[in-house]
């Protein structure tokens, strides 16, 4: 039988939620403890993963079918399209699923084959388009809307340029970084990739901190935005490529736009530094997470040695390393990146895949 004491531990005031959507948001702040013991701050990552559909993703999704909803954009039976690097797609399709809707993706075929064939299951309608710049019009985002327009009683939810997206963020991510930390957080980092997550929670720490918070955008190479926001705007300078997926961008998007002027700095992460952190994580905290999310981290990481010792430190841990296990844990992979040798020895023991 259970002690008292133990049985009241197992207890929590948390009521049962209304379905999929209901779960969606509250995740834990993880406090990452060789990284905060190494700096002398308080590094902490939003546990994003642990959504229901698996990655930050879900808040937008969720957000952008309940503004269509709201604008009568879409009704009962209806078919949401979008175009997305996955995880967008993923959480869509599972909303879609809670709501009753049919699910059209469009995404690049550079996407890792794990977050395809979970679409699949989830029963999206999934169509890979080679990838190609937004200028073209033939890019998955482009080839999204107009298939959106062909239908009737459809929407394109355009997550990068539909606000609704930032939104998600200014009512839930950020109040509750905010609420978790006391309001006691002295920095907010991540990439951008349609910049919701980025901007939306830039948006609520700078209110709630009257300007005192510090955000730094962090950017793979290929994307634009660390050019951009270290020359004040007059570069868009793209350079190289990365292999962290649904992030870095090669424009300044709607979502990013109204707060372009509050992030304070922006810091440019090499897939070395990702790929490095992402094994570390896996081997100190036992933390399995995608690469964005190493990336993220890591610009924490460097946040916290910018900023100096006694501050607290959040990060966004977008998704768990499962959607991209094929490649990050491939030896054949990791060399074809050119990345094997940014693993130390301690820790190639996990490259467990040939």
């Amino acid at each position: 039988m259970l002690s008292r004491r133990l049985y009241s531990r197992l207890i929590t005031s948390a009521k049962p939620v209304d379905g999929f959507v209901g779960a969606i948001g509250n995740t834990p702040l993880v406090r990452i403890n060789s990284l905060s013991k190494e700096t002398g701050c308080n590094i902490l990552g939003k546990a994003e993963f642990m959504n229901p559909g698996g990655s930050v993703k879900d808040r937008a999704a969720l957000f952008v079918v309940e503004d269509a909803e709201r604008k009568g954009l879409i009704k009962p039976g209806g078919t949401v399209v979008e175009g997305t690097a996955g995880n967008t797609g993923i959480g869509l399709a599972h909303v879609c699923r809670a709501k009753g809707y049919k699910c059209v993706i469009y995404m690049p075929n550079t996407q890792s084959q794990e977050k395809i064939d979970l679409l699949k299951m989830l029963g999206a309608d999934v169509r890979p388009v080679p990838a190609v710049a937004f200028e073209n019009p033939d890019n998955y985002n482009h080839q999204a809307k107009r298939f959106a327009e062909s239908l009737d009683n459809a929407v394109w939810t355009n997550q990068f340029d539909n606000t609704a997206n930032r939104q998600a963020h200014i009512e839930t991510t950020g109040p509750e970084i905010w609420a978790q930390t006391g309001g006691q957080v002295d920095g907010f980092t991540c990439a951008t990739g349609t910049a919701g997550t980025f901007a939306g929670t830039t948006r609520f720490l700078k209110e709630a901190s009257e300007g005192r918070v510090k955000s730094f955008a962090a950017d793979p190479p290929g994307s634009v935005i660390y050019s951009y926001i270290k020359s004040k705007g007059k570069d868009m300078v793209r350079g190289g490529s990365s292999i962290t997926e649904g992030i870095g961008q090669g424009r300044i998007t709607a979502n990013l736009q109204p707060d372009i002027d509050l992030v304070d700095d922006a810091l440019k992460i090499p897939d070395a530094d990702t790929i490095a952190m992402l094994y570390r994580l896996l081997d100190e905290e036992g933390i399995y997470l995608g690469a964005s999310s190493a990336l993220n981290v890591v610009a924490a990481y460097e946040m916290a040695k910018i900023l100096g010792p006694g501050k607290t430190i959040v990060t966004i841990l977008c998704d768990g390393a499962y959607r991209y296990q094929s490649r990050l844990f491939s030896r054949k992979w990791l060399e074809s990146k050119d990345l094997l040798e940014a693993i130390p020895e301690h820790l190639k023991k996990y490259i467990v895949l040939a």
